[in-house]
């Protein structure tokens, strides 16, 4: 008899607690780390201070950025908000995902509430994701393709997961719970560009928290969600659905593995910016003098990257005009280059027409789908009739190229010195860098407090 996927999921969740290898520890801390720091520099976007404006109440878990406690599910909603807010946090190519920016709010609002300790979270951050990128692989890249935001879709499987690790569910209590949170699940790419975008990242993580609390207060589910004729794989994924790679060996925080971000865009520009960069640094040129810049990418880049004349920031954030233009002018694209005086500086905006980005067929062979998901074949043309061409498949930050521990610890205090002090910023990265022994997560709670917020 067929196992149902659900089932299959939970079976494979209760395994995970007893046989993660130390390598697979560490990307999970790592993974923490980075996207605590991008939701505290996150906090102070406009949609995330917004979206506390709906939140009340009160209850054991942090709202970053703030001195304020809350229930879990309004934690997990804010927090996975703010980790989306600036498009700094990680991705994985199992399933076109942002893992760590839904599950990690959902895992540390739940260990909060539930005094867990913090091999717990670590645990429940990395049981969430092996299982939301297994079902990313089982269903495939039509559901990204067809235009599903797969972090609205598939986040609130990695959070419940999760959750019911640090809710002590049964596996029949866990299967339960994934079929409520896909049940429920949607999301599409119309949101980018937007706030929706970044609380669609919060939603799915409070309503993978609100799936697991379900199920453990006797809530059922469709548990052939995933099979039945009127379920996900048929009606948003052409009926596309390998439920053996929800089985299959390896660790997919390992491999495919997670791509964290250098920079504060969508990770489609990430490999153009690598190769003007690395042009420009071995070829030095005057703005002046640059006719025009193609940028050679795959179909998905430029579906992904829609706004070659950005009006806001959001916007920015999908533009590889911008990200080429304000890599070119400031040198190194920041979260200070996401505002509107950027935007609208003269030579940026003097740049950005030159940019032009195209697809070719080359992108489609096997070897390039593989190794060069978001690759870039960059070519600057010159007024002097001089052209100078660059290729970079994998971007700097890449699951095969990662940031260095030290990259990882500055941009963890870049982000959250712009809203803690200095000395606090350090004792946040000192206690998350022994997550691990941590018996109570008290001490970390304090330290992600601000108490000089006016919230």
């Amino acid at each position: 008899m067929t196992v149902l996927a659900t089932k299959l999921l939970a079976r494979y969740a209760a395994e995970i607690p007893g046989n993660i290898p130390d390598n697979v520890f560490q990307i999970a801390r790592r993974a923490l780390t980075d996207t605590l720091g991008v939701a505290i520099a996150g906090s102070r976007t406009p949609v995330a201070r917004r979206i506390l404006g709906v939140t009340m109440g009160s209850g054991g878990a942090s709202l970053l950025g703030t001195n304020r406690k809350v229930s879990a599910t309004d934690a997990a909603r804010c927090n996975g908000c703010a980790a989306h807010a600036l498009d700094f946090d990680d991705n994985c190519y199992a399933g076109f995902v942002h893992g760590s920016a839904v599950i990690i709010p959902a895992a540390l609002a739940v260990a909060q509430q539930e005094k867990r300790t913090g091999e717990d979270l670590i645990i429940a951050i990395v049981a969430g994701s092996e299982c939301q990128y297994r079902l990313g692989e089982a269903l495939g890249r039509p559901l990204y393709d067809k235009g599903w935001w797969t972090t609205g879709v598939l986040g609130a499987v990695g959070a419940c997961v999760a959750a019911a690790y640090l809710l002590h569910l049964d596996e029949s209590q866990v299967a339960h719970a994934i079929a409520l949170a896909l049940v429920a699940a949607g999301g599409s790419k119309s949101a980018w560009g937007s706030d929706a975008k970044a609380v669609m990242a919060g939603l799915a993580a409070e309503r993978g928290v609100l799936a697991a609390l379900m199920a453990q207060a006797g809530i059922t589910g469709p548990l052939d969600v995933l099979e039945h004729a009127t379920g996900i794989a048929v009606l948003m994924n052409n009926g596309n659905f390998d439920a053996s790679r929800i089985t299959a060996p390896g660790w997919r925080l390992l491999e495919p593995g997670l791509d964290v971000k250098r920079i504060p865009v969508c990770l489609s520009s990430h490999a153009a910016v690598d190769a003007i960069q690395h042009l420009v640094t071995r070829h030095p040129v005057l703005m002046e003098d640059i006719k025009r810049i193609h940028c050679d990418v795959p179909a998905i880049v430029a579906a992904n990257l829609t706004y070659p004349a950005p009006q806001t920031p959001q916007q920015a954030q999908f533009s590889l005009n911008f990200a080429i233009a304000a890599s070119l002018v400031y040198g190194e694209l920041t979260l200070a280059q996401l505002d509107y005086s950027a935007i609208n500086n003269q030579m940026v905006r003097q740049l950005m027409p030159r940019v032009l980005m195209t697809t070719t067929d080359r992108w489609l062979e096997p070897e390039f789908q593989k190794n060069a998901p978001e690759g870039a074949r960059v070519t600057i043309y010159l007024h002097n009739g001089e052209a100078i061409t660059y290729q970079v498949n994998r971007a700097y930050g890449n699951a095969v190229y990662p940031l260095s521990e030290n990259e990882i610890d500055e941009k963890f205090i870049g982000c959250t010195q712009s809203v803690y002090p200095r000395e606090q910023c350090t004792s946040l990265l000192a206690r998350l860098r022994q997550i691990m022994a941590l018996t109570s997560l008290t001490q970390l709670g304090i330290l992600l407090e601000n108490q000089h917020n006016e919230f």
